[in-house]
């Protein structure tokens, strides 16, 4: 997802001369040798005007397509698809344009790059970009043998997919117990929120384990909280979204006990809530326990009567019931026919 210096996974690790690779993303006023934005073009496409991010010329970029919301904060867990070039973008040293799950990775720890950093802080949530990079702001003096050679400049084409500010979810796990349990209760609620997040975004992906772990992070940071009556409300609130969710994704998991109790603790604290009926019975439907399938889905359809999914899982439910019965007829018919030859 985010990557590629010379190796899949870590932008730039181990690649760069000794006087920046420990550079911060934060060094945005560092000066380096001013150096000569070179002349490049992109499928005959003239890439000037470039935008200088860094004032020397060191960090320059083309916009393709604008993005929305906010800049990519220096704290987060960014999302993208990208391609790295040497020469007039026609050899090709990295790439991860075709990853149909793109992984998530943090700014200054899987994404040490510097100009790739500082481009990325420049961009939106959809945003396309192509980036020229010199040495100083690349791989540096030494290169990174065999992909790039001694003090070359560098071509990169992004796309910022999706990115998560982690700064608060960092903080918190720097903190002790005790530091943890004084923290304000909003404080508290937005480090579960963002873990959260990230279990939605590993969901899409189809990473339904990493999902389930996140979820449940989340939740263990709100069960080490002691509260007042009215806080506990709002920890409750957090806290029926992550059953919810992990009632979901225990049925991708295929393990539908898990789901089943995940559904009935968000059922425990709404016993109307629709979405947490249709979790319990598409659990006791895969357990085949049809009777409790059917009781659960008709106290969801009772609530929502025209919500398609419900219906459908009702119509599955008949389906599965009537093929069941008819091969347990089958099965009795087969074990009394010997019998019945005896006379």
């Amino acid at each position: 997802m985010m990557a590629g210096g010379a190796a899949e996974g870590e932008l730039g690790a181990g690649c760069r001369d000794s006087d920046t690779a420990s550079t911060p993303t934060s060094a945005l006023a560092l000066t380096p040798t001013p150096a000569s934005t070179p002349s490049l073009s992109l499928f005959s496409e003239p890439l000037h005007p470039l935008q200088d991010l860094t004032g020397d010329g060191g960090v320059c970029k083309k916009q393709l397509r604008p993005g929305t919301g906010q800049p990519v904060p220096p704290s987060a867990s960014v999302a993208v698809k990208f391609s790295g070039y040497l020469g007039n973008w026609n050899k090709l040293f990295c790439s991860d344009g075709n990853s149909k799950c793109p992984r998530l990775m943090k700014l200054g720890k899987d994404i040490t790059l510097w100009g790739l950093e500082i481009g990325l802080l420049s961009m939106t949530k959809g945003e396309a970009a192509l980036f020229v990079l010199t040495p100083q702001y690349a791989y540096g003096q030494q290169g990174c043998p065999p992909s790039i050679p001694p003090n070359t400049t560098v071509l990169f084409k992004v796309e910022v997919l999706d990115f998560i500010d982690s700064e608060e979810c960092d903080a918190f796990f720097e903190l002790t117990h005790e530091q943890r349990d004084k923290l304000p209760l909003e404080k508290l609620l937005k480090v579960a929120a963002t873990e959260r997040e990230f279990g939605n975004y590993f969901f899409y992906m189809q990473r339904f384990k990493i999902a389930k772990d996140r979820y449940k992070r989340a939740l263990s940071i709100l069960d080490h909280r002691s509260s007042s009556k009215a806080e506990q409300s709002q920890i409750n609130a957090s806290k029926l979204l992550l059953f919810l969710n992990l009632s979901l994704t225990y049925l991708k998991l295929e393990c539908a006990d898990r789901a089943l109790k995940y559904g009935e603790l968000a059922l425990e604290m709404d016993q109307g809530n629709a979405k947490a009926l249709f979790r319990c019975g598409q659990a006791c439907l895969y357990m085949r326990e049809y009777s409790k399938s059917r009781d659960f889905l008709a106290r969801a359809q009772c609530i929502q009567p025209f919500n398609r999914d419900i219906n459908n899982e009702l119509k599955k439910l008949t389906r599965c019931y009537n093929e069941y019965m008819k091969m347990e007829k089958e099965m009795c018919c087969q074990m009394f026919d010997p019998l019945n030859s005896y006379g």
